[in-house]
């Protein structure tokens, strides 16, 4: 089945050390009524000419319910493998056959399709699970979707030319899916057959209850994806089966990506990026409970990684985790630049390019480096940059609507007249360093081109420099243009319009960017000045960083004074598994000792430990617990309330969460010591936020986890909001890191 139903859109993801092959499509949405499609639908039996590889079908077993709503089919499907001779000759069969399992609901407008292959199960496990449903939001169009498994055991050691030949197959089919369904559609118009009616129940019809049904026998499904049983199922079984929860259902582009919504907004994705943005996707939505970045920037980390989901993964929730710990979010809401670039910063947006893409001008020649890194520290120009991206972002979304296609990146145009020495100043470059590290680590794919005019002879020990933190990918996207052959054949023309090159460049566009020039030296500030100023920046953030180490928690205190208060909280756990408790003492507990080497206070680069709750504390009678422990695993993030019922002193903690013996061997599990070698010297490391709100303003309140948006408002397609709970707690949780 496999290789036989084509009439999708399905993506390959390889785990080269099991031979694995997982495949997932998006939703193909068809505008005809579920009955219309599934006329066409049928007209592919017993054989398909627009597959000539599906030889033939023989139906197997076949069900049908009295009032015909209920129509369940086993098929053997014959193929003939476009494989080597050789190789055909030493596995000793001409063709492959599989099993095909159609569970229709006319009563619900629902069709569970499972397959699974004869030939060789004993060597190849090939699983696929195919579902056609009504369109959730018009009840005319029709969804399909499908997900697919392929693990080869062992194949005469030919495992990797088995594997090729799938792919080869895949391929060459791939695009036939639609147009088998249109072709059939195409031919019942021709024969006057553009409406098929929806079942309804026969008058005669008893009621479902007291219905008795003929059964023939039927097969048992296959559980996809989990490796396939044998166990004996009665129809009503099958039927309760296929339209289970865990099942795929169809859903709209909000909760699952539509293949037209992908080409509109996304562009054109192999099958297999289109399957490694869904599998990125899904996993989100559901570590993040439904709260995810929008799929432009999921997929942005995906091409920076090549489609490795497993690194895009890991990039992707550190810049996440970066965004929300400084706000980046709010960046263009909240933050003014300073006057001072706006006067001298000479960069600025100018119109876009003949791609669509947004255009910046940035005239590095004519800043003054060293004047603004002097006059605002290295802090400043970062969060200038910052802004610049986040508009970027703003501008990209914006050009998707307006030309009509995808849009993720923008052109950079530089001009470097007037480069010399002074902006090889080091602390400048360092700045500048630091700048491309961060921009490179949270806003990749980016940059679309970058076009460099008019470098000057300083320039290439400037490229020195730089260009070693610059990513491959990114260094081929840059064009460098000396003295002035910008003005050439190959040359600006072929990427600007010639209606919008800047004037300064020969062109007949007044371009606003300023021409930056030198910065007062009285505008200068000291280095004591700068040094307050770039810490200021950089710790305007309401969470606080904390580790945690194996029989050292880290634990916060908070006196209420008033009852019926609500404590709220917020916390990432960004290395390791923590439990978090919350405590209730009536009496102060001791504060932390000051020395470093005190048992109540540990300082980490990585954040703060602080120990609270005494040794010779006993549970129950200096102080009780008020919540049941919570384990949160690495990259949760909760959030969470509690409504105090007493005065006193509370006491939230984490602490290292050690994995559990087994409960029946004392060896540990494989996943129990995988997990531990993931924790690095029983070190856990947690970022949170606390607050402490009178009961009646905890919904009013601007600042409360109750109307928080938790770094992603930007990036975000979708919000969710917390609700309070009386009686104890609300905790919600997602996955961050």
């Amino acid at each position: 089945m496999i290789f036989k139903h084509f009439f999708f859109r399905f993506e390959l993801t390889i785990v080269t050390a099991a031979m694995v092959q997982k495949y997932q499509s998006p939703v193909r949405v068809y505008k005809h009524p579920f009955e219309l499609i599934m006329a066409a639908y049928e007209r592919r039996f017993p054989t398909c000419p627009l597959i000539p590889m599906f030889v033939a079908s023989d139906t197997v077993n076949e069900y049908k319910s009295e009032d015909e709503a209920i129509h369940v089919i086993e098929r053997r499907c014959k193929l003939d493998i476009d494989a080597p001779r050789l190789l055909k000759k030493i596995a000793g069969v001409d063709y492959v056959y599989f099993v095909q399992k159609n569970s229709l609901n006319r009563r619900e407008r629902t069709l569970h399709i499972e397959a699974y292959n004869e030939t060789f199960s004993n060597r190849v496990i090939i699983n696929e699970h195919c579902c056609y449903t009504v369109h959730p939001d018009n009840e005319d169009w029709t969804c399909f979707e499908q997900s697919a498994s392929l693990d080869i055991k062992s194949f005469f050691g030919f495992e990797s030319t088995v594997e090729k030949i799938a792919m080869k197959q895949y391929t060459s089919n791939i695009k036939k899916g639609k147009e088998i369904i249109e072709y059939y559609l195409k031919q019942l118009e021709e024969e006057g057959i553009t409406f098929v009616p929806r079942w309804t129940p026969p008058v005669a019809c008893k009621s479902e209850s007291s219905t008795s049904h003929t059964r023939r026998p039927v097969s048992p499904a296959i559980n996809i994806p989990d490796s396939a049983t044998k166990e004996g199922l009665n129809s009503k079984e099958i039927l309760n089966t296929s339209s289970s929860p865990s099942e795929p259902t169809a859903g709209t582009p909000d909760d699952k990506l539509d293949a037209d919504y992908i080409k509109r907004y996304l562009g054109d994705l192999t099958p297999m990026q289109e399957s490694c943005l869904i599998r990125l996707r899904q996993w989100l939505q559901e570590t993040h409970k439904g709260k995810i970045p929008k799929d432009e920037h999921i997929l942005r980390f995906l091409r920076a990684r090549d489609f490795n989901i497993d690194k895009a993964r890991e990039i992707l929730c550190q810049s996440l985790t970066w965004r929300k710990q400084h706000q980046v979010d709010y960046i263009l809401d909240t933050w003014n630049p300073p006057q001072v670039l706006q006067d001298y910063y000479a960069g600025g947006w100018h119109h876009h390019d003949k791609d669509g893409r947004p255009l910046y001008v940035l005239r590095l020649g004519q800043m003054d480096t060293k004047g603004l890194v002097r006059a605002l520290g290295e802090e400043a120009l970062l969060r200038y940059v910052l802004s610049i991206n986040e508009e970027g972002l703003r501008r990209c979304e914006e050009n998707t609507k307006v030309f009509g296609r995808p849009i993720s990146s923008w052109t950079c145009l530089v001009d470097l007249e007037g480069l010399n020495m002074r902006h090889l100043w080091r602390p400048g470059v360092k700045a500048l360093l630091r700048i491309i590290e961060v921009v490179e680590a949270n806003y990749p794919e980016t940059l679309g081109r970058l076009l460099i005019l008019r470098a000057p002879r300083v320039f290439p020990v400037l490229w020195t420099l730089v260009s070693p933190f610059i990513d491959d990918n990114t260094r081929k996207k840059f064009l460098i243009y000396a003295g002035n052959d910008y003005q050439g054949p190959g040359g600006l023309l072929d990427y600007i319009d010639k209606e919008i090159i800047p004037d300064f460049l020969g062109g007949e566009c007044m371009c606003e960017v300023p021409e930056g020039g030198l910065v007062p030296k009285s505008l200068y500030r000291t280095a004591e000045e700068l040094e307050n100023e770039d810490i200021k920046l950089w710790t305007e953030t309401i969470y606080q960083s904390a580790s945690v180490f194996k029989g050292a928690p880290h634990e916060v205190l908070i006196q209420i004074v008033d009852a019926s208060s609500v404590i709220t909280w917020d916390f990432d756990v960004c290395k390791g598994d923590i439990v978090f408790n919350i405590f209730h003492s009536k009496r102060a507990p001791q504060p932390p000792k000051k020395d470093s080497l005190g048992a109540h206070s540990i300082t980490s680069p990585g954040g703060n430990n602080v120990q609270l709750i005494d040794k010779v504390w006993q549970l129950g009678r200096d102080y009780s617990m008020v919540e049941s422990p919570l384990i949160c695993k690495e990259g949760e993030s909760v959030q969470g309330s509690h409504v105090t019922r007493w005065p006193g002193f509370y006491i939230l903690q984490w602490k290292f969460h050690s994995m559990p013996a087994c409960a029946t061997t004392n060896l540990p599990r494989v996943d129990d010591v995988l997990a531990s070698l993931q924790v690095s010297s029983h070190k856990c490391k947690v970022m949170y936020y606390t607050e402490v709100i009178g009961s009646e303003d905890f919904r009013g309140s601007m600042t409360s986890l109750e109307s928080s948006h938790s770094g992603f408002s930007q990036l975000s397609a979708a919000t969710t909001s917390s609700s309070q709970s009386h009686s104890s707690s609300m905790i919600s949780r997602w996955r961050f890191c």
